[in-house]
């Protein structure tokens, strides 16, 4: 795939993106027919923020998530800073169209994990961070039909990231906690509590985080210090509808919370 191509796919999602609208599928001529195709379309999305890259999402980090859009792993999407929002703050409904929120762990990058042909352990990529945050994150998708447009498609869609709430530091005791046995409690004002764990996420969010700091290699892509990474949901995706008061509950680790918009 030509970068004008690229470029031009890019445009036509983030075009949908701002304007609410959706697509059947990309245009055949400048469809990604492979991940390293979706991945250059979703790299020209950073050209519409006057900002730096703020980190990363990583989607489909369960086995039913994948099985839910067809996938066969994880995909790693762009968190771009104007789609940022703190801990408590009110967030526009707007034309989301998935209307769900994910509960997740979030890790900032103390060091760079740059580009390399030997892949990273977990115990590396452990040691370039430098803080585990609480997170939010609400995903949307350009497609009018996200479960069949697979995976290259949804990688260029940005991996269906949307709006994202980076929560408080969790104490720095967290290192000494198993996250892949730890309880997550979501609840949606007075309609939905469930409850999660840490495994839900490629069976440990640490797990996830070197996976995706290899992906990120294996594309000639920089984790950069100073980066988020956010690593998938550890509870069923939560329902949502205008003015929901949403909060994830970590436990000793701390909680997060966000209300939508009335409309």
């Amino acid at each position: 795939m030509e970068i004008m191509s690229a470029r031009a796919a890019s445009n036509l999602l983030v075009r949908c993106w701002r304007d609410g609208e959706v697509l059947d599928a990309l245009p055949v001529e400048i469809r990604p027919v492979d991940r390293r195709q979706g991945y250059l379309i979703q790299l020209q999305i950073e050209d519409i923020s006057d900002k730096p890259l703020f980190g990363w999402k990583i989607a489909a980090t369960s086995l039913a998530g994948q099985r839910h859009i067809g996938v066969d792993g994880p995909l790693a999407g762009r968190l771009l800073a104007e789609m940022v929002y703190a801990d408590g703050e009110t967030i526009p409904f707007g034309a989301n169209r998935m209307q769900v929120v994910e509960a997740e762990f979030a890790f900032r990058l103390g060091a760079d994990l740059p580009p390399r042909e030997r892949p990273y352990s977990r115990d590396e990529v452990l040691a370039a961070v430098s803080d585990l945050h609480l997170a939010l994150e609400i995903p949307d998708s350009r497609y009018a039909d996200f479960v069949t447009a697979g995976g290259p498609q949804i990688i260029a869609d940005n991996a269906c990231a949307h709006r994202f709430v980076l929560g408080p530091k969790a104490p720095d005791a967290w290192r000494g906690v198993d996250l892949a046995s730890h309880r997550v409690i979501g609840r949606v004002e007075g309609r939905l509590e469930c409850e999660g764990i840490g495994s839900n996420v490629l069976g440990d969010p640490l797990v996830a985080l070197t996976w995706h700091a290899n992906e990120l290699s294996s594309l000639g892509v920089t984790l950069a210090a100073g980066q988020i990474v956010t690593t998938g949901t550890c509870v069923v995706p939560m329902p949502i509808v205008p003015g929901a008061l949403v909060t994830a509950d970590f436990g000793g680790l701390g909680r997060v919370g966000c209300r939508f918009a009335e409309s």
